[in-house]
């Protein structure tokens, strides 16, 4: 591996592939429909992308992982992930927000692409393995090794930088020091001039330094700091005093499971 560039993700000092995504809102019909109707995707102008690591966050159910597989579409992947050689769908549950955003494109061109999604990942590994790449994906087959392990094999060995990755929530299969893992690959693969964009919910993640952080509400998609991201506070109060949230969390269920036996 070469040597680490403490500048490698410094904006001023990059190219960048994906400039931005803009919503064509006047293409959109009825913005009381799924996906427009998803706060954070109605409200939806244009969104610029870092050029080294963007990062999406929100709650479950705030158009992050929708906003980012429209983007994956659109940029020509397969909805439930892989290069954009891959074209397998084990159930068409991806929306049609595609048909209705535009990329703005940097003048470069990538050589590697990927999209990887945590829920649609044991499809991949099967249609890797049917494909007989797997061993392009490191020694063992993804089955044959735990859902963390596959994981990170995959991120280790297929993906050759210069290239352009969407991954989405990629800490779900991995411990807290695998995530520290893939800490050093996002920085290896932004030394080598490729460009990210990860919805996480992980606050190991997005500490990556100089990040773009876009955090998706009820209010639409703002920007924020690292330090200002719930992940950040939660996660810290709770290793700070995990003793008095515990008390504090399990008495306020103790009494609601009271109150249900009591009024069943």
């Amino acid at each position: 591996m070469n040597k680490s560039n403490p500048k490698a993700n410094s904006a001023k000092s990059r190219r960048s592939f994906l400039n931005a995504v803009r919503l064509e809102r006047d293409s959109v019909k009825r913005f009381d429909e799924y996906p427009f109707c998803v706060p954070a995707i109605k409200h939806l102008q244009r969104l610029e992308f870092h050029p080294a690591v963007t990062f999406f966050i929100g709650e479950n159910g705030s158009g992050k992982s929708t906003l980012l597989e429209a983007i994956a579409v659109k940029l020509g992947f397969n909805a439930e992930g892989g290069g954009k050689n891959f074209n397998f769908a084990t159930r068409e549950t991806h929306s049609n927000l595609h048909e209705f955003i535009r990329l703005e494109r940097g003048f470069c061109h990538p050589t590697d692409h990927y999209f990887l999604r945590a829920e649609s990942f044991y499809n991949l590994a099967t249609q890797i393995e049917d494909l007989g790449v797997e061993y392009g994906y490191g020694k063992k087959s993804l089955h044959h090794q735990s859902h963390g392990e596959a994981f990170l094999s995959l991120l280790t060995n297929r993906l050759q930088g210069d290239g352009v990755y969407l991954f989405d929530e990629p800490e779900a299969a991995l411990s807290p020091q695998r995530q520290l893992s893939v800490l050093t690959l996002l920085h290896r693969l932004v030394y080598h001039q490729s460009q990210l964009v990860i919805a996480t919910h992980s606050p190991i993640l997005l500490a990556y330094p100089n990040a773009r952080i876009y955090q998706f509400s009820t209010d639409g998609i703002a920007e924020v700091q690292y330090t200002e991201t719930e992940h950040y506070h939660v996660t810290r109060d709770f290793l700070n005093r995990h003793e008095r949230m515990l008390e504090i969390l399990l008495a306020a269920e103790a009494e609601d499971l009271k109150a249900n036996e009591r009024n069943p």
